[in-house]
């Protein structure tokens, strides 16, 4: 009634609660849709995380359960493109794409960077290396490469039951990360487990500090865990850019809190007379940035919060607070 919500954004929560009952549908629509506010600034891809994590929570097992149908449902297709070109396209899960974009990725910015590359684009490289490969022609090479999960440490180690965060996709049910990390280890895939912590209350990142101008790899790292996706409020675009929000020429800091991942487009807008960013203080919970418009307009981007730790027992909970009392 209000036009806060579209067609198309109704249609999304419709495809990914389909395997729910219909009082659980109705659960997330009230939890989603209820207040109006509760969408500001979420974009698509903001949207269908937040209905999958609240499918999960509802009926994880009729998610894993849509999961595996899915993965059952595998394929290779074609389809003609103009100017005698096709369209290869693939249906696997996620973090078997997700693996494969990267190692052609990485490969093909290897060529580039050695000047191996014979004036070939990254792209165009990418399409050759997988061509190769799936031919024959030659094999992949090199370190492997990153599919970054992350799951709170009951989930992992206890049987939780919180989704986990598959980094560039989002939620995915405990059970198949768990058995994610299982196959990998039973496979004798090099992995590493990387402790991240948070705010037990609020789900923040704890913050990361260093006096360089630029951000160095792991405060990158940990910006990208945090933000997920581009910052801009409606924008969640995969991040490009690792931006001051407070820039250097005000003396902003290379630190966790005043840093934000954005897509180049929104980097770039920012820059823009009349655009205005600067973190917010908000102890205890998760970050936060105001946004402003040339037009006067503020907005407000908070980061979604990371999986719930451990939960404490009644005694932990007691000896804890006397202690932060003390």
């Amino acid at each position: 009634q209000t036009g806060r919500l579209n067609e198309w954004r109704a249609t999304l929560l419709v495809r990914e609660t389909a395997c729910l009952s219909a009082a659980d549908r109705g659960i997330v629509d009230r939890r989603l849709c209820s207040d109006p506010a509760i969408l500001d600034g979420v974009g698509d891809r903001g949207l269908i995380a937040r209905a999958k994590a609240l499918a999960v929570e509802l009926d994880a097992a009729a998610v894993v359960a849509r999961h595996r149908k899915a993965v059952s449902e595998r394929r290779v297709t074609t389809r003609p493109a103009p100017d005698s070109m096709a369209y290869l396209s693939v249906l696997m899960p996620v973090e078997q794409a997700v693996c494969l974009q990267a190692t052609l990725g990485r490969d093909a910015d290897s060529l580039i960077a050695t000047g191996d590359s014979g004036g070939r684009t990254r792209n165009q490289l990418m399409v050759d290396l997988l061509f190769d490969r799936g031919t024959g022609a030659s094999v992949a090479s090199g370190v492997p490469v990153a599919v970054n999960l992350v799951l709170s440490d009951e989930t992992l180690l206890a049987g939780g039951h919180e989704a986990a965060q598959l980094h560039g996709f989002g939620p995915m049910p405990a059970g198949i990360a768990r058995q994610l990390v299982a196959d990998a280890v039973d496979r004798d895939t090099e992995t590493s487990l990387r402790r991240v912590y948070s705010c037990p209350h609020s789900g923040a990142l704890t913050a990361m500090e260093s006096q360089s101008r630029t951000f160095p790899k792991s405060l990158r790292k940990l910006i990208d865990l945090r933000d997920r996706t581009c910052r801009t409020p409606w924008c969640d675009a995969p991040i490009r850019h690792h931006d001051h929000i407070r820039s250097r020429r005000q003396h902003g800091a290379t630190t966790a809190r005043n840093g934000s991942g954005l897509c180049e487009a929104c980097n770039y807008a920012k820059e823009a007379p009349g655009w205005t960013a600067r973190p917010v203080h908000n102890p205890g919970r998760t970050h936060l940035i105001d946004l402003g418009t040339p037009t006067g307009h503020h907005y407000r981007s908070a980061a979604p919060p990371l999986p719930a730790t451990g939960r404490q027992s009644e005694v932990e909970t007691v000896v804890s607070t006397h202690l932060r009392a003390s």
